[in-house]
């Protein structure tokens, strides 16, 4: 009976999503309980732990934290299903206090109580089914000395049963929500239709030796689907064209809205920028090249006209995100961009479409706004944005690093001639050298390929003649001011991570 119980609790939980997703059809996906609460969890995750959550499963975080709160939730609901009986009902009152901070939560999210219908509406329908399951198995219980009858064994199939037909039910609703949803606000659809205009000046093609195609060494473009994301959007946004709009405001001589009909009567640029993620750790993967499309937002601030003391530009996104941009580093001649397009392609959802920010030199935190819905001209006295909130720097400029692709870490590798390999950014300053050290020898010259742009990355080779046993490779890049990267170890916090990137090898 035991297990029984906790299994009946388990099922009334599972119906309290399945139907509150299928509430969220008409209310939105962000008040789902799930989604409200999840966001909530990483609104408010200490930086410590996110930055550990995101350099041990990096763009997997968000399957992990739902992971954890599913099993969060069917010990919760295991434990409420244990305790419920008829007569003391502490499971469903269990169900109701987190059917409440759900709701309080869900209203929150979506601005109305229409956010908490989903929560209050499910946790209804789960106390219902949590109190019809305990009855039954209360009644089986007493029954249970009537072998002779054959009641305890109808008795039982009737739990089975009832179970059984909650958890059919739970999951119809939550499969019926999710794709009744999915379908109502999809707009890859429409993302496959649409035609970007081509850019005013069409990028040449690359030089032949920006792009070394060295094995193991990541390309100089980074595919849309190879591309990072970091973001705190559980559900990726559905914003169709023809309902986005880009408001700039705030301290400005004159408030403007652009439609995508209005940026479809204007001619783009197209540029490769190399975006990174303020939480990239020394020698990580959260940095990407591409080819973007999109207009510049210095032509289009300069419409709405900024005003003088101004010096910041807070942008939202669709999901209420926001970054906060230094004014000048949008307005200073640099290819700033709203992109509507990554490698010849309109943005991907999960990267922003329609419309993102794209700005060189900064990390993303405070720049790279995806959905983008709106850009307030303020400052940096009076607003500040999501993560700025949370203690980090509000300036962000990306720092002169390198990553070493080949060969790994920890690796094996036979004597002789090996090729040590990797990229090298200091976006908006250029790199000029690359160097390589063996052990604690001396910096030796890398060879680089050609710049295509000081807003991008460089690749970089080393031939080395490797001797037998362990070594330590370090590598560093320097700048066009002349200024080497530095040899500081820092945390990603507050402000980008520091330090030589580092890795030992066996030569058999």
């Amino acid at each position: 009976m035991a297990l029984l119980r906790v299994v009946a609790g388990i099922v009334a939980a599972a119906l309290v999503l399945g139907v509150a997703e299928l509430v969220a059809v008409f209310t939105g996906a962000s008040s789902a309980p799930a989604y409200a609460l999840g966001a909530t969890v990483v609104d408010h995750t200490p930086d410590g732990i996110r930055e550990w959550a995101i350099q041990t499963f990096g763009t997997n975080d968000k399957a992990v934290l739902f992971v954890c709160m599913g099993v969060v939730a069917v010990v919760i609901a295991g434990l409420a299903g244990a305790l419920e009986r008829v007569s003391r009902p502490i499971g469903s009152i269990t169900f109701g206090v987190f059917g409440v901070l759900a709701a309080v939560v869900g209203a929150g999210r979506v601005g109305g109580f229409s956010g908490a219908l989903p929560a209050l509406i499910g946790t209804a329908a789960g106390i219902l089914a949590l109190r019809g399951l305990t009855r039954r198995i209360d009644a089986d219980q007493s029954d249970a000395g009537e072998d002779e009858t054959g009641q305890a064994s109808t008795g039982r199939r009737r739990v089975l049963g009832g179970i059984a037909a909650a958890g059919v039910f739970a999951v119809g609703a939550g499969l019926a929500g999710r794709l009744l949803g999915g379908a109502r606000t999809d707009v890859s659809t429409e993302r496959a239709t649409v035609e970007l205009p081509g850019p005013a000046t069409p990028l040449p093609g690359l030089p032949p030796d920006a792009d070394l195609r060295v094995p193991g060494l990541t390309p100089y473009l980074t595919s849309n689907s190879e591309f990072y994301r970091i973001d705190t959007a559980l559900i990726v946004p559905q914003v169709s064209t023809d309902s986005w709009s880009l408001r700039i405001h705030g301290m400005v001589d004159r408030e403007i809205t652009l439609s995508w009909d209005d940026l479809a009567r204007r001619t783009p640029v197209e540029k490769l920028v190399t975006l990174a993620c303020v939480s990239n750790p020394i020698n990580g993967d959260l940095i990407g090249n591409a080819r973007w499309l999109g207009y510049r937002l210095d032509e289009l601030l300069a419409e709405a006209g900024p005003l003088p003391d101004a010096d910041m530009v807070l942008s939202t996104s669709k999901d209420g995100w926001t970054a906060g941009t230094p004014l000048a580093a949008l307005t200073d001649g640099r290819d700033a961009l709203l992109a509507i397009g990554m490698n010849g392609e309109p943005l991907p959802l999960q990267h922003g479409y329609p419309a993102r920010l794209v700005v060189p030199g900064l990390y993303g935190y405070v720049s790279a706004t995806k959905w983008v819905t709106e850009l307030e001209v303020t400052r940096f006295d009076k607003a500040t944005a999501y993560w700025t909130r949370r203690g980090w720097s509000a300036q962000g400029p990306i720092k002169t690093g390198t990553r070493i692709d080949t060969p790994r870490g920890r690796g094996r590798i036979p004597q002789g001639r090996t090729t040590i390999a990797g990229v090298a950014w200091a976006q908006h300053r250029g790199v000029t050298a690359v160097e390589v050290q063996i052990d604690n020898g001396d910096w030796q010259p890398a060879r680089l390929s050609t710049e295509v742009s000081i807003d991008t990355w460089r690749q970089w080779v080393y031939d080395w003649d490797a001797t037998p046993g362990q070594h330590t490779i370090r590598a560093r890049t320097t700048d066009s001011t002349g200024t080497p990267q530095t040899a500081l170890q820092q945390d990603v916090i507050p402000d980008g991570a520091t330090g030589y990137p580092t890795l030992t090898i066996q030569v058999a």
